[in-house]
């Protein structure tokens, strides 16, 4: 049997709807209900145990949220060696350009950790996440901006994530309403597990290979 070279998802262009939602965040999370649920393009490949992964927006921001489960071992999360940890990437282009292979000022990384902070590194974290080979950077994210809150399960973990409007350069829902979108789950024991195209392409980097969000309201 010859080896599969390139993912399915490299073969087609998907947009998939992300609802509005209000309040999107409270000390609580956003509580993003099934209805909420991004559909789940990995499913078109082999994964073992695929996330739940759920988003919203409103004009106030994006929020996330992803269920972890399969695992045996806890994650593995260091805040000094945050690239090399296990936790949730994501890759979101405020202008949803799919013409170009490298990143502009309306592309933006961010890394968000169940664990790996705090003087126990059992805190949560989180941070941008420069792109590779960017031609342009977006504005600096201040500290403290972005929010995240996880939570350990017997089998995985759940995790939640608020990026505020202020942290996404080029972010008008009204004049923009389709968002570049990719994330990767990455875990040294489950493997990666990306949204649109993963590995072997450049899927961290290149915005041609995200996917679609459009941000409709219910």
């Amino acid at each position: 049997m010859t080896a599969q070279l390139l993912p399915h998802r490299f073969l087609f262009r998907f947009a998939v709807p992300c609802l509005a939602r209000e309040p999107l965040w409270s000390a609580h999370g956003p509580g993003l209900e099934e209805k909420y649920r991004l559909i789940n393009l990995a499913e078109l490949e082999p994964v073992a145990a695929p996330a739940d992964f759920r988003a919203a927006w409103s004009p106030a921001g994006l929020a996330f949220s992803v269920q972890v489960r399969g695992k045996r071992q806890p994650p593995w999360c260091r805040g000094s060696r945050s690239e090399d940890s296990d936790g949730v990437r994501m890759w979101i282009d405020t202008r949803d350009v799919h013409n170009v292979h490298r990143a502009g000022r309306f592309c933006h990384g961010f890394l968000f950790l169940p664990t790996g902070a705090g003087s126990r590194l059992a805190s949560a974290m989180a941070q941008g996440l420069p792109i590779n080979r960017a031609r342009e950077q977006p504005r600096p994210i201040r500290d403290g901006l972005l929010q995240v809150q996880a939570e350990k399960r017997a089998d995985g973990y759940a995790l939640q994530a608020f990026i505020p409007a202020e942290a996404l350069t080029g972010f008008d829902p009204q004049e923009y309403p389709r968002l570049g979108f990719n994330y990767a789950i990455i875990d040294r024991e489950l493997g990666v597990e990306t949204f649109s195209a993963g590995p072997p392409l450049p899927y961290d980097e290149d915005p041609s290979l995200w996917a679609t969000l459009e941000m409709v309201r219910q």
